[in-house]
């Protein structure tokens, strides 16, 4: 990805710039879908895989043997994913996202799926330099908060990535220790990683 010079896209990303972005190796995201630029930030869907969080007593964060086991869900024979009352799945994003140390953003979900009572949501924070070679996914925390069944499509846009200019970061996210920066899958957490280090 080439580097920009400062001052060429202030606050906000819009769609304009979004697209100049990309076409200037600032923003990777792959598969890129043009219809899926809004006016200040670009949709993302979600991937064809999905898991649920299965635990067999007390997390110790400090301790990965006690951390939730990732159980992939089967999708219905329409290739849909189910998430139950109450339930919290894992996924990731279709798309494989890379930002330069240029650009960092914030992801959210759409109010359509908030209006339907399924919060989509994660950190939000995408840190400049994440997936920065070669894109990353990310990885979606979706909540069913009704009180039946919620059928998911994959492939569907399901949240937004919204794109800030940054003046550079001397140490992007993808050198930082213990990060998901290069992952393709939805992993576990490292957290026992970082809570070791104190």
């Amino acid at each position: 990805m080439k580097r920009r010079s400062r001052g060429k896209h202030e606050g906000v990303l819009t769609d304009r710039a979004i697209r100049r972005a990309r076409a200037e190796g600032e923003l990777l995201v792959e598969p890129f879908e043009p219809a899926l630029i809004r006016p200040a930030a670009i949709s993302l869907r979600l991937g064809a895989e999905a898991f649920g969080l299965h635990t067999v007593g007390p997390v110790d964060i400090a301790d990965r043997a006690t951390y939730p086991d990732l159980v992939a869900k089967d999708a219905d024979v329409e290739g849909r994913f189910v998430v139950e009352p109450g339930e919290l799945v894992l996924a990731p994003t279709w798309e494989r996202i890379g930002l330069s140390g240029n650009l960092a953003g914030l992801v959210d979900g759409t109010s359509d799926y908030a209006r339907l009572g399924i919060s989509v949501v994660l950190c939000g924070q995408v840190s400049p330099g994440f997936g920065y070679t070669s894109g990353a996914v990310l990885t979606l925390e979706i909540v069913n908060h009704l009180s039946h069944s919620v059928l998911l499509y994959p492939g569907t846009r399901i949240c937004n990535l919204m794109l800030f200019a940054t003046t550079g970061s001397e140490l992007p996210y993808g050198a930082m220790p213990h990060n998901y920066s290069s992952d393709h899958a939805v992993v576990a957490s490292r957290l026992a990683d970082h809570v070791r280090q104190h």
